[in-house]
């Protein structure tokens, strides 16, 4: 017969044993429970806080964390939970990964601790982290490679992790990799289709003839939602490729001031980016010197640039942020940024050939216009100018041959008209000619006058006039021009502009009080001076009839073919 005491001893063991096995049994089935919570979401940042407050649960942590490896080995996020926003906000900042968490990234394997500071590798923690005495480290690996490391601390009761404890978090942990690879898979196909969209929605405005300005705020606003940055802006080059001026902005933690800011191409990460045509991504603001596009104040931690085009061809920069405490650009985002944008520059020169291409074919049209004009129209009408003057010499009536000359003479200038028309239609299309800019300076002389002078213009003055002699000449028209409306007291003004083979020449007629004998002539002589420095000459006379003509004439350089130049 066994003792009562013996007895008593085995039903207690017994006793143990299966509540251990009940326990047991209530752990494996919250680790296949949280298995299937973990992943059973396809969003990643819900499912990295959901795996780390699960495997607080599981081992009774007080405290834990995720910590994301950046391609540095170092630390490059944490996913805290046990810690309120007050405890948070009084750290100084996130480990970076050294000491035991530098020892987990260098050497992935489970690392289990009574006490952290009696480890030789201890580091401490930031000022302003609450104390923690036990640990718990445990690497999440995706696809073979390590993602991150799970950290666990302060069994609650006061107790030790176990072993027990170490191979549920390891099981978490490989289930947990799963799952972070599926998520990642699912945004990584969420993001090509938000890609596709957004590069189908900007050809489309490109084709449908939408501005360049819209068509570039599209592709910042689809940028910043494919890569769920803060703030983005678009730089473009100026000064000959020296500055970048933020042309573009969108987001809520701009801190680079309004747009049009200018940001120099040495020294700033776009400008780097600029003119290595190849994509950079900045952590943390404070690892850097350079001068960053967004978020220069506290707005923003890291930051991505990407160039617009490929090498030699780069049209401008695409600079993301993100808040301070959000995970940096990874190298997929990188990526599938520098393919959009690539896509977006892709699709503005497509858009600049299809402008080109509609121009060259109005100045085509214009052409075949100006063509059709001299060929048949001059021709014709130079046949009854040469008919009319026949006429003339055989006409006795003198009332008569006066009406024919008249008739010649408007035919005449009908035919200087039309080739006036012939060379502002073959004009360059864009900035404003000379002719344009010799109409508006005769314009603009109507009011001081009280009428409006003649205005003749002939030969090609937009094309093979070079451009310092055109502001020569427009200077000297204005200063002739002034001269009638203060001094000549005139009725009449005509302004004649003429260029014949390699000589430009300017005509200011009116019919008013003529050259004082005495008074100032600055005027005339700086006209002068502007027509020497040219190797020209200018001159002022009294008409017979009354009134002043000034004759400003000039050569002009000549071309290898034997014409102006251009």
């Amino acid at each position: 017969m066994i003792p009562q005491t013996h007895l008593d001893g085995l039903l207690t063991e017994l006793h143990t044993r299966l509540q251990a096995v009940l326990s047991t049994r209530d752990r494996v089935h919250a680790l296949l429970e949280a298995v299937v919570s973990v992943g059973g979401d396809l969003d990643l940042e819900t499912m990295l806080r959901r795996i780390v407050e699960t495997a607080v649960t599981l081992v009774d942590a007080r405290y834990g964390a995720l910590g994301l490896i950046g391609e540095d080995h170092t630390l490059v996020r944490f996913v805290p939970v046990g810690l309120s926003e007050q405890e948070i906000a009084g750290i100084e900042h996130w480990p970076h990964g050294l000491g035991l968490l530098g020892l987990l990234i260098k050497e992935p394997r489970p690392l289990r601790l009574a006490r952290i500071s009696d480890h030789p590798e201890s580091y401490g923690f930031p000022s302003g982290h609450p104390p923690m005495t036990g640990f718990l480290g445990v690497p999440v690996r995706v696809r073979g490679e390590v993602f991150g490391n799970l950290y666990l601390t302060d069994k609650r009761g006061g107790g030790e992790f176990d072993e027990d404890d170490e191979a549920i978090v390891v099981a978490l942990a490989g289930a947990a990799g799963v799952a972070i690879e599926n998520a990642r898979l699912y945004e990584d196909t969420r993001r090509r289709e938000t890609w596709l969209r957004a590069s189908a929605e900007i050809t489309r405005s490109l084709l449908s003839g939408a501005e360049t300005p819209l068509v570039l705020t599209l592709i910042a606003g689809h940028a910043r939602r494919m890569a769920a940055a803060d703030a983005v802006a678009i730089l473009l080059p100026e000064e000959g490729g020296r500055t970048l001026r933020v042309a573009i902005t969108d987001g809520d933690i701009i801190g680079a001031g309004p747009r049009g800011r200018r940001l120099p191409v040495e020294g700033s990460l776009a400008g780097q980016v600029f003119v290595h045509a190849e994509p950079r991504v900045v952590a943390d603001l404070e690892d850097t010197d350079l001068i960053i596009a967004v978020g220069e104040a506290a707005g923003t931690g890291a930051v991505c640039a990407v160039p617009l085009g490929a090498p030699g061809a780069v049209r401008g920069v695409l600079s993301l942020g993100r808040r301070p405490g959000r995970a940096p650009f990874s190298r997929p985002e990188m990526c599938m940024l520098h393919s959009f944008a690539g896509h977006a520059a892709v699709a503005l020169e497509l858009d600049e050939t299809r402008r080109d291409a509609e121009r060259l074919g109005l100045l085509e049209d214009r052409d075949r216009i100006a063509k059709d004009l001299h060929d048949v129209v001059i021709q014709r009408l130079f046949a009854v100018a040469m008919t009319l003057t026949g006429a003339v010499r055989l006409e006795q009536h003198p009332e008569v041959a006066a009406r024919l000359r008249t008739a010649i003479d408007e035919l005449d200038g009908t035919i200087r008209q039309i080739r006036t028309t012939i060379f502002a239609l073959r004009a360059p299309a864009g900035a404003p000619g000379l002719r344009a800019r010799l109409v508006e300076l005769v314009e603009g002389a109507r009011e001081p006058l009280g009428f409006l002078p003649a205005l003749r213009l002939e030969g090609q003055l937009d094309t093979r006039v070079p451009a310092a002699v055109g502001e020569h000449l427009l200077a000297v028209a204005r200063e002739a021009i002034s001269n009638v409306v203060r001094h000549a007291h005139a009725g009449r003004a005509a302004v004649t502009v003429r260029l014949e083979k390699d000589r430009l020449t300017l005509l200011v007629e009116d019919d008013g009080v003529g050259i004082p004998a005495r008074g100032r002539r600055s005027g005339l002589r700086n006209l002068c001076d502007r027509a020497e420095s040219l190797g020209g000459s200018c001159a002022a006379e009294a008409l017979a009839a009354g009134g002043t003509r000034l004759c400003w004439s000039v050569p002009l350089p000549l071309t290898s073919g034997g014409g102006a130049a251009p």
